[in-house]
C-alpha cells in the first residue's frame, strides 16, 4: 500500500471509529432517557397506589344538609347512626333553608337535605335535584323575651312594646312564618299590629338560630323562634306563646338527593328520621309530631 493509500485508509478509519461511538453515544443516551422514563412511571404507580388505597378505605362520609333548627337533635341522631353503621361517619351543614337551598342549586354534593319548610325542597323537587320528600317533623313558632324585658312582654299583645326585635329573613322559613303570623294578627289586635312590630326591628337574621342568638346575647329584647329553639334557650330567655288563632305551623320536610354519593346510607339516615326512635328524639327537642295540626 502506497503512503498516500495509507493515509487514506487511517482516515477513514478513524471517521468510522468517530461514527461508531457517536452513534454509541446516541443510543446509549437513548437507553438512558428510556431508563429514566420507566423508573418515573413506576415511581408514579407506587405514589398513586398509597391514594387509591386510601380512598377505598377511607370512612363513607355521609353528608346532611339540614336546617339551623335541626342541629341540637341531628347531632345527637348522627351518633346513634354512626354507631349502628360502623365504618361511617355523618357530616353536617347546618345554615338558613334558603342558603342550603342555593348551595344545592349551585352543585354542592350531599347526600340529604332537611329543610325547614315546603317552598325551598319543592324547588329543588322541581329542578329534579332530590327525590320526592317526606315529612317528618313539624314545629311551632314562639317568641323569645330577654330575661330584663319578661316583665313589661308577657303576651302577644306585648309584642309592639318591645323596644329591639329581631325577625328571620323574609326568605328564612321563621322569617317568612313571623310575618305571616303579624299578619294574621290583624283580625284580632289591630290593622297597624304588623307596622307597629315591623317598626322597631332592628335585624333580620339569615336562620333561626342567629335570631335567637341576638336575645340570649342581650342584642335585641324580642324575637320570633321556634318552639324547638326556645327549649335550646331554657334558662337564657322567656317563652311567649302565640295564640293559636294567629299562629302558623312549620313543616319539616326531607329528601334525598339524586345524585347523592351514597344512596344506600341517604335513604338510612331518611329511615332513622322517620323510625320511632328518630321521632321520640325529635319530640324530645321540642318538636311536634309529623302528623301534628
Amino acid at each position: 500500500m502506497t503512503t498516500a493509500g495509507f493515509v487514506v485508509y487511517t482516515e477513514a478509519m478513524t471517521q468510522r471509529d468517530q461514527a461508531a461511538r457517536s452513534a454509541a453515544k446516541t443510543s446509549s443516551r437513548r437507553r438512558a432517557l428510556e431508563l429514566l422514563a420507566l423508573i418515573v412511571l413506576v415511581l408514579g404507580c407506587e405514589r398513586a397506589k398509597p391514594k387509591a388505597d386510601a380512598a377505598q378505605s377511607a370512612e363513607p362520609e355521609l353528608v346532611v344538609f339540614a336546617a339551623a333548627s335541626l342541629r341540637d337533635v341531628f347531632t345527637q341522631l348522627g351518633k346513634r347512626f354512626e354507631a349502628a353503621h360502623p365504618g361511617s361517619r355523618v357530616i353536617f351543614n347546618f345554615a338558613g333553608t334558603q342558603e342550603l337551598r342555593t348551595q344545592l342549586q349551585q352543585g354542592a354534593r350531599a347526600d340529604v337535605f332537611a329543610s325547614a319548610d315546603q317552598k325551598h325542597i319543592a324547588d329543588l323537587v322541581r329542578a329534579s335535584l332530590v327525590s320526592e320528600a317526606v315529612l317528618f317533623a313539624r314545629n311551632e313558632p314562639v317568641i323569645v323575651v330577654a330575661k330584663d324585658s319578661a316583665g313589661r312582654i308577657r303576651t302577644f299583645a306585648d309584642v309592639p312594646n318591645a323596644d329591639r326585635i329581631v325577625l328571620g329573613a323574609p326568605d328564612v322559613p321563621i322569617g317568612r312564618y313571623a310575618l305571616q303570623i303579624l299578619d294574621r294578627a290583624a283580625a284580632s289586635y289591630g290593622a297597624d299590629y304588623r307596622a307597629r312590630v315591623e317598626a322597631k326591628v332592628v335585624s333580620r337574621e339569615l336562620n333561626v338560630r342567629q335570631v335567637l342568638a341576638k336575645v340570649t346575647l342581650g342584642e335585641a329584647e324580642l324575637a320570633f323562634v321556634y318552639r324547638s329553639d326556645a327549649a335550646a334557650a331554657a334558662g337564657r330567655a322567656t317563652v311567649v306563646k302565640i295564640p293559636a288563632d294567629v299562629n302558623v305551623i312549620a313543616d319539616y320536610p326531607i329528601a334525598t338527593l339524586k345524585e347523592a354519593p351514597h344512596p344506600i346510607l341517604a335513604r338510612a339516615w331518611v329511615e332513622l328520621v322517620l323510625a320511632p326512635e328518630g321521632q321520640r328524639a325529635l319530640e324530645a327537642a321540642g318538636f311536634l309530631p309529623r302528623g301534628a295540626t
